[in-house]
């Protein structure tokens, strides 16, 4: 072997090495035994680790560095279920009595006992001044006074599961039993920043150290250290291989002859969710390749005298890696809306058609959306909040304008997508529309739907996928889910935004034509695809 190919083959794995190494919400760091097979509430006391256990109705001090038993206690009621610190001493609740108590851990004494505000009881958190509790019987998350447990707050649970529960200083964390997730929530709102799966297949308690969260699983009866955030930008999870054939056909039923068709397809290009695996081949050979004025990449093909009774066809073929992505954002990190490079503001503020910036109904929703927030980040979320909150799915044909969308209360994902870049950019925050073809259920499917959704910039971050018209959802895990996620079942082929000179305000694809006489034409696109299998797979 060469140097020149040495070198280049120990950069690569230099390389690969570096990106494998970047820490992203959920990592394990390690794991440790739990002290017995019915591991449930967990919490940190600044040097060790508590567990209680619901079969041996004990709790046990543990020892971070290995998991050690370091000391035991009786717990004061027989199905124990939440456990967490205040500092001074442990509070536990206990699922059947429906009472929590205040146990000093050096004299084994229960100080006090206040009733549980609900019923089905999981795990505790401390906030430094008040109780929190988590609740599956009501799907709530109750913020308590520690005197007596009145109510303060509730919070609707992330998901309908909630079990573990722990607080690290700004966010709630709670881990779902079923769904194997842990979500990080707002103590606000209860919207949700993280999500991300459990290390092990039965999550119960949690707790934080002060820089790591630590999640008990009752079926692998391990206790694992996590990251909460990290320095990766996003995380690619599960993936799929596909063939894709996307065909664009216009049809002439005459009875005169089309003088001129201009059909335009545009081309997906490598982007964090998808890799192209084979360049897009076509048929017929396109006469140009041309960008837009969004730099979307357009293949341009020309037609001349169809005659009645013919059509004209237009194929693009390629493989294609699609993958789901989780994108890791914290709000802490993230900058105002003037912090956005210029080149951004200048080209994805700008009004267009079907935005209407100034309009009376798109200024009044920014100011009841956003009212004096500065974080761009939360300034992308409440605007997502209000538009969810304001308008309901509804595929109805046509693309109206954003100030129609908004007072109608109803509209398709175009119409969602209008709505929520014209708030975005009267809010100042720079935002542009992808448009993709779908994987349709089964993998060896058939897509004539296709979909589009949004994306904004953010300062100190870049570009995040947000999907108003997918996030009507009662569950906060399920908004969270349209918010810097995507499945592994899109192909993004469009970029864009506003108006594009050749694809106007289509996606995928556009045709364009000239007549003499009378002619009735009829234009239709589809996709089909084809699950190849890989070694990667």
């Amino acid at each position: 072997m060469s140097v020149g190919r040495t070198l280049g083959l120990a950069a690569v794995l230099s390389i690969a090495v570096s990106q494998w190494t970047i820490a992203a919400p959920g990592d394990t760091v390690k794991s440790v035994p739990s002290p017995f097979a019915c591991p449930q509430g967990l919490t940190y006391d600044g040097s060790h680790l508590w567990c209680v256990d619901r079969r041996t109705d004990m709790i046990y001090r543990i020892d971070p560095a290995d998991g050690a038993v370091t000391d035991s206690l009786p717990s004061p009621g027989y199905v124990p279920r939440g456990l967490t610190w205040d500092g001074r001493r442990l509070w536990c609740v206990d699922a059947d009595e429906e009472l929590i108590y205040a146990i000093n851990p050096r004299t084994r004494i229960v100080e006090q006992t206040i009733d549980c505000p609900a019923s089905r009881p999981g795990d505790l958190a401390w906030d430094g001044t008040y109780l929190w509790i988590v609740s599956d019987g009501d799907d709530k998350i109750h913020q308590i006074s520690p005197e007596d447990g009145t109510t303060i707050v509730s919070l609707t649970a992330p998901t309908a599961n909630p079990v573990g529960l722990t607080y690290d200083g700004t966010y709630l964390w709670v881990s779902d039993r079923i769904g194997d997730r842990i979500y990080g929530m707002t103590t606000d709102g209860g919207d949700v920043i993280y999500t991300f799966a459990t290390p092990g297949p039965h999550t119960w308690g949690l707790a934080w150290d002060g820089r790591h969260l630590w999640n008990v699983d009752y079926q692998t009866d391990r206790i694992y250290q996590m990251t909460s955030t990290g320095d990766a930008r996003y995380k690619r999870l599960t993936h799929k291989t596909e063939g894709v054939e996307f065909l664009h056909q216009v049809r002439n039923h005459g009875p005169d002859t089309v003088q001129t068709l201009d059909v335009y397809f545009a081309i997906p290009q490598e982007r964090d969710n998808q890799e192209i695996l084979s360049p897009p081949v076509f048929d017929p050979e396109p006469t140009a390749i041309i960008p837009d004025r969004w730099g979307q990449k357009v293949a341009h093909f020309h037609f001349e005298k169809i005659p009645p009774s013919q059509f004209a066809t237009v194929r693009m073929q390629t493989s294609v890696r699609l993958h789901e992505i989780q994108y890791s954002v914290d709000p802490r990190t993230i900058g105002t809306v003037d912090q956005c490079p210029k080149e951004i503001r200048d080209m994805y503020l700008a009004d267009d058609t079907k935005f209407g910036l100034t309009n009376e109904q798109i200024m009044k929703g920014v100011k009841e959306a956003v009212g004096d927030e500065t974080n761009a980040y939360w300034i992308a979320r409440k605007i997502f909040n209000y538009v969810i909150d304001h308008i309901e799915y509804e595929l109805a044909g046509g693309w109206n304008i954003a100030p129609t969308v908004l007072a109608r209360g109803t509209g398709s994902c175009s119409e969602y997508s209008f709505v929520y870049i014209a708030m975005c950019r009267a809010a100042g925050l720079p935002a542009r529309y992808v448009g993709s073809i779908v994987v349709r259920g089964d993998d060896a499917s058939y897509d004539d739907v296709f979909h589009r959704w949004v994306e904004v910039y953010l300062p100190n971050f870049g570009w995040l996928p947000v999907d108003p018209s997918g996030g009507d959802s009662p569950w906060p895990s399920g908004r969270a889910n349209y918010f810097g996620h995507l499945r592994d079942r899109y192909l993004i082929t469009t970029e864009g935004g506003g108006g594009s000179e050749y694809l106007e305000w289509g996606y995928n694809a556009n045709a364009r034509w000239t007549t003499k006489g009378r002619c009735k034409l009829v234009a239709e696109n589809f996709a089909e695809w084809t699950p190849i299998e890989t070694a990667a797979d």
